[in-house]
């Protein structure tokens, strides 16, 4: 089969998770760089990332790389790449672009060259001179860095955080292939406890179950290079099929989101209901402080409030004040809290085992990482007679 160059985007912070994703599907020819992991596998691959990957932010087909640092080399090098192996002779083929310490910094100057130089390259192939554009999309990047530009197309379309379960978003939503991060690095297994006590509209406990019972995340959405004739209709069909195949129904789970809010608690529901996984999520309205519980070795994952707002802060450093003193009759688990407050810590009365610096958005946010004491391990001691 085909081999492929492929780029699955990151968020800062993200790449290790999304590189790990990756070599769990099977690909060991992977390069993890600033905000991309890129692999070379098979063009099944191009079905099976996009479906699978939780913490990616979408999948893109690297067409080609080279030094440019005028428009002549740029034009001459990006009509040289082998564009019709892809494009369709109706496709729809935009271009975007970025620039980042390049000398060519015009950014739409670069998007114009590479439209007129893939045009050029297309009709070489085709033996025409107009192209309608009414057929797939194959929306292109040409991303410059440092002189080297990239020229990719996307795959995925809408962004690979769009699972198609959330439909009604409460306020200051985590994205999807955040939170799936989130727990992801708590290594949370299926057999534990799993609790967000500020789940609002649900994003993380719904994560949670489809982690746990290994749905894959696109598994109930469309991908725009479906409609690609250069990917076989069979490479979708048995990457769906391998989802299905592989997704653990049976697998008991006891996840638990709460929040003070009733009505953002009904948009988590519906969400739940919409991802396929209500029934493996309780939603319950509780103050934090409130929280109790006797199960032991539990994870509590969280995206508390950050009192981004003028004068929200007491508020905020006060409830963190109380966060700490509730987790803390909790002495068997694990917490785990993503903020911007950089005071955290000093609020909340306990230093974290591990802190990692991420993105939410365009925020620099802290995961801090409190790790809870192991469960004992099973007996291995026969019971007595």
């Amino acid at each position: 089969m085909q081999k492929v160059e492929l780029i699955a985007t990151a968020t800062f912070g993200l790449e290790s998770v999304v590189a790990e994703e990756v070599k769990a599907l099977g690909y060991t020819d992977v390069q993890v760089e600033n905000g991309k992991v890129t692999f070379t596998a098979e063009i099944s691959a191009i079905a099976r990332t996009n479906l699978w990957l939780r913490t990616a932010d979408r999948v893109r087909l690297k067409i080609g790389e080279f030094q440019a640092t005028t428009f002549d080399e740029l034009f001459e090098k990006t009509k040289a790449l082998p564009w019709a192996d892809w494009i369709t002779e109706d496709g729809t083929f935009p271009v975007e672009g970025k620039s980042v310490k390049s000398t060519l910094f015009s950014v739409p100057d670069c998007q114009a060259i590479v439209k007129k130089a893939v045009v050029e390259s297309l009709k070489k192939t085709y033996k025409r001179d107009w192209f309608e554009e009414n057929g797939p999309l194959y929306k292109i990047e040409v991303a410059l860095l440092k002189d080297v530009a990239t020229l990719t197309i996307d795959t995925s379309g809408p962004g690979l955080h769009k699972r198609g379960y959330r439909e009604l978003i409460g306020t200051a939503p985590l994205k999807e292939t955040m939170a799936a991060a989130l727990i992801m690095l708590s290594r949370w297994k299926p057999d534990r406890v799993f609790m967000d006590p500020f789940c609002g509209s649900g994003t993380i406990p719904i994560e949670a179950a489809l982690i746990g019972q290994n749905i894959a995340p696109g598994m109930n959405r469309e991908f725009v290079s479906e409609s690609w004739p250069a990917i076989p209709k069979s490479a979708w069909r048995e990457a769906r099929a391998e989802t299905h195949d592989l997704a653990r129904y049976d697998q008991k789970l006891e996840i638990i989101g709460t929040d003070i809010d009733e009505e953002i608690l009904k948009i988590a529901r519906t969400n739940a209901l919409e991802a396929g996984v209500d029934d493996l999520i309780h939603f319950q309205r509780m103050d934090v402080r409130d929280i109790r519980t006797k199960k032991k070795y539990g994870y509590l994952i969280c995206n508390p409030p950050y009192g981004e707002r003028l004068g929200e802060w007491k508020q905020v450093s006060r409830m963190y004040g109380e966060m700490g003193k509730t987790f803390a009759a909790l002495d068997t688990w694990s917490f785990y809290v993503i903020t911007s407050d950089e005071l955290f810590e000093e609020h909340f009365g306990r230093k974290a085992s591990k802190k990692r610096k991420l993105y939410n958005g365009n925020m620099k946010v802290d995961y801090y990482q409190f790790f809870g004491p192991k469960p004992p391990r099973p007996s291995m001691v026969p019971p007595a007679e």
